[in-house]
């Protein structure tokens, strides 16, 4: 005997075929998702082939439109049952028929013609939100379980006769929860192919991903602010006392605020370059060196200098 609501809230019934065509009465505990591979309400054959419902995207208000063709616990017609086997449409199954594509041939042909249409595998957010409302509803009016199977292949391989998501007769007579087309044996549809299954299930479970952090923008630097970072490279100031890959860490993360991986590919290129200084260095004596060094620190003009070679380097870091 049916048990819950029969209407799904909101959804039209001005095509309503259950007084028509009969049905099953079920306790459903599968929903089948299908795609209707076009872009309007299909008329299907006056009802002989129509879901349980029918979702129809108004890209004005970036909605999801119901239509209900039968009630929720009375089986309908979108699926293949044949001779034998098992039972297809009538084993405690609601079937929801989803306007749009899962063909990327098809998705290309519409999108270069500026046909408004949903490419399920990549549809917007607000439309798996209302698909996810519609699975949330089921589950807490009909116990239908948020689960299913982890693998939604992409059309046209979801269609093929060997296609490893189609399943058993043993392993559909078991099945309980959310499947697609795809999956149901004596069937070779391939829809609605990739979908984002798990992001629907998420949704439907009221579950909020964490968001990817906010993407920084870079930082602006005037050109005294990087002429200061090259002077506390060369001269050390505020506790960096040598140009080693600590001390130019230090000095450049206290101004920018940089991750130490970028702070690192910078050092890198200053160690290098002391690397080619340091190549030439058997050609002077100690005593030059410490003379070298001593009219760097005492000349402002000539440290000014290095400052600026420096923070040319830094800059052009910055801008990669």
């Amino acid at each position: 005997m049916a048990t819950g609501p029969q209407k799904y809230p909101g959804a039209s019934t001005a095509y309503f075929y259950q007084n028509r065509w009969g049905g099953d009465l079920m306790e459903v505990n599968v929903c089948v998702l299908h795609t209707t591979e076009g872009t309007t309400l299909p008329d299907y054959d006056g009802g002989a082939m129509a879901p349980n419902l029918t979702a129809v995207p108004d890209f004005a208000a970036k909605r999801l439109r119901w239509f209900q063709h039968f009630d929720i616990d009375i089986s309908s017609r979108a699926l293949r049952n044949l001779a034998g086997g098992v039972e297809t449409n009538t084993l405690n199954v609601v079937q929801v028929e989803l306007v749009g594509t899962c063909d990327p041939a098809t998705h290309a042909k519409w999108t270069k013609s500026g046909q408004a249409h949903i490419f399920w595998p990549e549809a917007p957010d607000w439309a798996l939100r209302a698909v996810a409302d519609f699975l949330a509803w089921v589950h807490a009016n009909h116990s239908v379980p948020l689960t299913g199977p982890s693998t939604w292949l992409p059309y046209p391989r979801s269609g093929d006769a060997d296609s490893t998501a189609r399943m058993t007769f043993t392993q559909w007579e078991a099945f309980k929860g959310i499947c697609g087309h795809m999956h149901v044996p004596e069937n070779d549809h391939g829809d609605p192919g990739a979908i984002d299954f798990p992001r629907l299930i998420a949704l439907a479970k009221g579950d909020t991903p964490t968001p990817p952090p906010p993407k920084e923008d870079p930082v602006a630097l005037t050109p005294d602010e990087i002429k200061a970072i090259g002077r506390q490279v060369v001269t050390g100031a505020n506790g960096a006392k040598s140009l080693d890959d600590a001390s130019v860490e230090w000095a450049v993360s206290s101004f920018l605020g940089l991750t130490l991986k970028g702070v690192r590919g910078l050092a890198a290129d200053v160690t290098a370059l002391k690397g080619k200084v340091d190549g030439l260095s058997p050609t002077l004596s100690e005593a030059q060196l410490t003379t070298l060094a001593a009219r760097v620190a005492s000349d402002p003009t000539l440290a000014e200098r290095i400052a600026e070679l420096v923070a040319e380097k830094l800059a052009a870091r910055l801008a990669d």
